[in-house]
């Protein structure tokens, strides 16, 4: 109880702040944020307790039991922060915690961004009411834009609070369901204002760097392999999208009517429909990526993928130069973090550059999983 009413009182100033710098648009939405993780926060139980009783189903309890393992996992091995963050569970009655917003214009694969109290400017804006979140999606339709609605299953808060377990990140498989608290936590470890790319990127190569020693550790040899086939999947996949990306770019930059720009986006999408199809059969007819290439692809998608993906070789050589030391790892990001916005691409670039071997799969995140493909 003192834990939640520190948090709550914490939660309050935070809002207070908000409105008094905010208008009257940005005061609904700080209002509905607080209101939702303040109900996430109020379902609160210790897994410690949870665990100690005998009300839990077998699966579950195993599952938490396995959750505990991996948070102190994260500690000693990961050297990622040691809180009170995902020691408490909260059951939820829906699949996903918030729904993110994500915009583009028309002709254009760079996200809008939207600039909040604490974190900064980020490319999408979230919402734990779905309602909400697809009103504003409609009205940034009527405005031309493409958007995109992804159910999310976990969010940070970057350290200002003790983020709990949620019952959407309790994905089947157990990477998966691993691999999503270490990316939160990286989150809590370093994450630099505006900057969407870096942070989802420097996240996304913590939790599958976590996730290869926590199965190695555990000698669970079978599922690391079929983590690393999924991996060279979802570099196959990301190269496909990434590709379209840049088409579409091309095309957004040449100077024709705007009737010919819609035509070729078209078929650049149309193209991309044909190629994951080829790829689907090269994978003996893996399925896995379907449900996300059935939407009604725009750029929206395709930004996210920037988002998610682009700067992760440049990561993924960094902790090489690191001598995967994960301590050194991090006081080595922090200091490109400091680094003003060139600087800190020319960084990243030589990294990338430099660090990273040819055919090196790029890395998968667990936190949105209809925000960016599975």
């Amino acid at each position: 109880m003192k834990h939640l009413l520190k948090t709550l009182w914490a939660i309050s100033i935070l809002l207070f702040v908000g409105l008094v710098l905010s208008g009257c648009s940005s005061m609904q939405y700080y209002a509905q944020a607080v209101k939702g993780h303040t109900e996430i926060l109020t379902q609160e139980q210790s897994i410690e307790e949870l665990l100690d009783g005998s009300a839990l189903n077998p699966d579950l309890r195993e599952i938490l039991s396995h959750s505990q393992e991996a948070r102190n996992f994260a500690v000693s091995e990961l050297g990622l922060p040691d809180n009170d963050s995902y020691r408490n569970f909260v059951a939820l009655d829906r699949d996903y915690v918030v729904w993110n917003v994500v915009a583009t214009d028309e002709f254009s694969v760079k996200s809008e961004q939207w600039c909040f109290l604490v974190v900064g400017c980020i490319s999408y804006k979230g919402y734990y009411d779905r309602k909400q979140a697809e009103r504003f999606a409609i009205e940034l339709k009527e405005k031309g834009h493409d958007v995109y609605l992804a159910g999310v299953r976990a969010y940070s808060t970057i350290g200002w609070f003790d983020d709990p377990l949620l019952s959407t990140m309790l994905y089947r498989d157990e990477a998966r369901r691993i691999g999503i608290i270490f990316h939160e936590l990286a989150h809590q470890q370093v994450y630099i204002k505006d900057d969407s790319a870096f942070n989802e990127a420097f996240a996304m190569t913590v939790e599958i760097e976590g996730v290869k020693r926590w199965l190695i550790t555990r000698n669970e040899i079978e599922l690391l392999e079929k983590y690393e086939e999924s991996l060279k999947r979802k570099w196959i996949f990301n190269r496909l999208l990434n590709d379209t990306r840049e088409q579409l770019k091309a095309i957004y930059a040449q100077p024709i009517r705007v009737d010919e720009k819609r035509l070729r986006k078209q078929q650049v999408f149309d193209s991309l429909q044909r190629r994951y199809e080829q790829a689907r059969q090269d994978w003996g007819g893996y399925d896995g990526y379907d449900n996300w290439m059935a939407q009604d692809l725009n750029n929206a998608h395709l930004s996210q993928v920037a988002t998610y993906y682009d700067l992760i070789p440049a990561f993924q050589g960094l902790l090489a130069a690191s001598d995967q030391d994960f301590r050194v790892f991090y006081q080595k990001v922090e200091e490109i973090g400091d680094k003003d916005e060139d600087e800190r691409a020319e960084a990243l670039a030589h990294y990338a550059r430099e660090g990273v071997r040819p055919g090196m799969p790029l890395l998968e995140t667990s936190r949105m999983s209809a925000g960016s493909p599975p």
